[in-house]
């Protein structure tokens, strides 16, 4: 007779339930830890690596008991796909040989900028994502990044992150989806419903508040108030929640003394109790051996162990350190309740039993010759680059005219790397192998232009350092072209090896190395400059913006990302991506977001002036639909147990397409506590061919305006309130002012998070 828990046809809770008193506690541990196979002598991939990984365990003993996970079998060194494959085959045919129930691993991988492995497509990065404001987009880009998964047996992605930007000196910058919490919660969704629709279960990243850490710095405490917790970096993950993630993964910071890891309020009584959660929480690397040293909660293993799994945490990844002999030990000696185990192996095994892990016949993929990066793939690479570059500021000059000759300058000019954010397969990885090739076709944007246009190119300067930096023939360059193109930017890279991306925090918000000399060389020989940002964060161009004949952002736009930036600056694609974090004026006053109450702006109080240069949701086009008018379509006062409406009619009068980012922001003028000035609660792109005409309305309920109150309940509270609707966060073109009627409601996490949009032709 076929045991229950082998039986695809009985539920999961059925087969869990039968299957788990069958195993030893051993048993019962082994599932609660994944497996790096790394040589920490070989990459250099994290400081303390090293150290933390320590000695690998020998393979047959780790498995002989089952095995929770298998971390980045793919992704730690440049394996061709079958090569890949025909190492992930083997290693679960060993896991479920050598365990008594053949359980196989989950297998995990990270999916911040594409499939992080040898030959993926590199999709644009996060903050690209966020500046197309096109949901249906990402979700259309996650599901070809999960299908990649699925060919190679994988079951998990580490990704999205949701962490709120607060202060764009902060390294992970480049990963997030910037400094609106409304904005990272609608594409984090939508990456969230791309993946999971395929297959795959999704990540959250890094639950929670990870981005808030003072002074910028990776890893520092963070000292956010309950308020700032649940009103900014909360709702990100309420919405991808929503949406059907099956993962979170803590942060590794403190929250006013409590690390992350060993947070039972944080991960099970707000997670779960609250959010209903009742997916796996994964163990950020290493961040359970760190209570013990980094935090210094935990005088041993042992403890971390019991924190970590007492708080909230199923397994620990990337290797087993605490989820090991240490743990066996606790429970042995009556530390840790056994109790405590099975409820993280409930979780974990209810998940292989919905990845099919459980089902007899049960059988990785066999080696194959999969192209991961399909031509469909790199065209949805290229639409997501094309729809977030952002046209900061131009004088006439772009696009550029036919037949001009072209001076290309710049660090960023002429490399690959440029393209690319730190989780990118080469940037992540490859830097430690230079004698691989990329594994897939990055041109440059000396490269791109050079298709259209009479191109010459000199470097100018490198991101960082100087010694071999030309600024004179740069200059000369520039002076003998019709237009110079200068393209600046990040380096980015892990822990100090670059100017951007994780660990690589900076002090202020200037470019980096000699660029703004580069910059000033440039500008001084009359030739009109037009310059593109290739950056993981916004940077001060204050002094020279001014000057500037265009200024061009294109974050980190991936393998197409030059192609892209090409398209634009010669006017084939009409620029509209818009911002989803402010560029900072003089002084580079930080940390400092849109979503500032009125004493946190320009006052007569403190001579300091905050206001950005370009502000967020900004973004400029050579074509503008018209706003033909902004309405409120349900009177004037709004329940607060009701909705309202806000409708937009838009037409093109241009000769080409247009797209235009609608975006409405609620303003509260008198509240119980104290506000931002405007936050968003909407946003729909709209395209629009020749001629066309369209109107999209936004239903808006009262729990949008919701907010944490005095006592820490989540309130609608009656008054009244405007809605800003707009172009940007400072570009507003209508209001409609509404009077929130009725008496005050406390909601909570099953409010409505976001609008429904309609678009419809007038």
């Amino acid at each position: 007779m076929t045991e229950l828990w082998r039986d695809p046809t009985a539920s999961t809770e059925a087969r869990v339930a039968d299957l788990m008193p069958r195993m030893t506690l051993r048993e019962k541990v082994s599932q609660l830890s994944g497996i790096w196979w790394l040589d920490p002598e070989a990459g250099g991939m994290a400081p303390m690596l090293r150290e933390t990984l320590g000695p690998q365990p020998d393979w047959d003993e780790l498995i002989e008991d089952g095995l929770g996970q298998l971390t980045r079998t793919f992704g730690t060194g440049p394996l061709a796909p079958r090569e890949g494959l025909e190492l992930l085959a083997q290693r679960q045919r060993d896991v479920v040989a050598a365990n008594r129930f053949g359980i196989p691993a989950q297998a995990h991988e990270e999916c911040l900028t594409g499939l992080a492995v040898w030959g993926a497509t590199i999709y644009p990065s996060p903050l690209c994502w966020a500046a197309t404001f096109d949901p249906p987009l990402v979700e259309r880009m996650a599901g070809q990044i999960a299908a990649s998964m699925r060919d190679l047996g994988v079951h998990q992605g580490l990704a999205p992150v949701l962490d709120v930007v607060r202060d764009a000196r902060w390294g992970r910058v480049e990963e997030t989806l910037g400094e609106d919490p409304f904005l990272v919660g609608l594409v984090g969704s939508a990456y969230v419903r791309g993946l999971e629709s395929g297959g795959v279960v999704a990540t959250l990243k890094h639950f929670l508040s990870y981005s808030a850490s003072r002074a910028a710095r990776n890893l520092a405490p963070v000292s956010a108030g309950p308020r700032e917790l649940a009103d900014v970096f909360l709702p990100p993950f309420e919405m991808a929640l929503r949406a059907g993630a099956r993962s979170v993964m803590n942060s590794y910071t403190d929250i006013d003394g409590v690390p992350a890891a060993a947070d039972p309020e944080l991960l099970t009584t707000l997670l779960r109790d609250q959010l209903g959660f009742e997916g796996t929480v994964a163990a950020d690397y290493f961040s359970v051996a760190f209570l013990e040293s980094l935090h210094r909660v935990a005088g041993d293993l042992g403890e971390a162990a019991r924190l970590a799994l007492e708080a909230g945490i199923d397994i620990e990844l990337p290797s087993p350190k605490a989820y090991d002999e240490p743990l066996l030990a606790a429970v042995a000696e009556g530390l840790v309740d056994e109790k405590v185990v099975d409820r993280a192996l409930t979780r974990v095994l209810r998940q292989k039993c919905e990845l099919g892990l459980l089902d007899p016949g049960w059988a990785p993929p066999e080696p194959a010759d999969v192209d991961l990066d399909r031509p469909e793939s790199r065209a949805v690479a290229l639409e997501v680059a094309q729809r977030s570059v952002v046209l900061l500021a131009n004088d006439g000059v772009l696009p550029l005219r036919d037949g001009v000759r072209v001076a290309v300058v710049g660090p960023r000019a002429d490399t690959p790397q440029a393209m690319q954010g730190c989780y990118a397969f080469p940037m992540h990885v490859l830097v430690h192998h230079p004698e691989v090739e990329d594994g897939v076709v990055i041109r440059t944007v000396r490269e791109a232009l050079a298709d259209t246009y009479e191109v010459s190119y000199e470097l100018g300067c490198p991101v960082l350092g100087g010694d071999d930096a030309d600024l004179a023939s740069a200059a000369a360059t520039a002076a003998a072209a019709d237009v110079c193109v200068v393209v600046l930017g990040d380096q980015a890279g892990l822990f100090g090896r670059g100017t951007s991306g994780e660990g690589c925090d900076v002090p202020d918000l200037r470019l980096p190395g000699r660029q703004e000399e580069l910059l000033e060389a440039l500008l001084e020989t009359g030739t009109p400059v037009v310059a593109v940002l290739l950056v993981g964060r916004p940077y001060d161009v204050s002094a020279f913006a001014p000057r500037l004949a265009g200024l061009v952002c294109g974050f980190f736009p991936g393998e197409e990302g030059a192609q892209a930036i090409a398209d634009v600056l010669s006017g084939r694609v009409n620029p509209s991506g818009r911002l989803p974090v402010s560029f900072p004026d003089a002084g580079s006053t930080q940390p400092w977001t849109y979503l500032s109450p009125t004493l946190a702006r320009l006052t007569d109080v403190s001579s300091v002036d905050p206001t950005p240069l370009y502000p967020f949701g900004h973004g400029l086009s050579y074509a503008c639909a018209t706003w033909v008018s902004v309405i409120g379509t349900s009177g004037s006062r709004w329940d607060t147990g009701g909705a309202t409406g806000v409708e937009v009619e838009l037409a093109n009068d241009a000769d080409r397409d247009v797209s235009e980012v609608v975006q409405v922001y609620l303003h509260d003028p008198v509240s119980s506590v104290v506000r931002p000035v405007q936050q968003l609660v909407g946003a729909a792109r709209v395209d629009l061919a020749p001629g066309e005409r369209a109107r999209v309305r936004f239903d808006l309920h009262a729990d949008l305006t919701s907010f944490t109150g005095r006592d820490l309940v989540r309130v609608v509270e009656p008054g009244a309130v405007e809605l800003r609707v707009g172009a940007s966060s400072e570009d507003i073109r209508g209001v409609v002012a509404l009077d929130l009627a009725g008496s005050s409601r406390q909601v909570g996490h099953d409010r409505a998070l976001e609008p429904k949009v309609t678009l419809r032709s007038p």
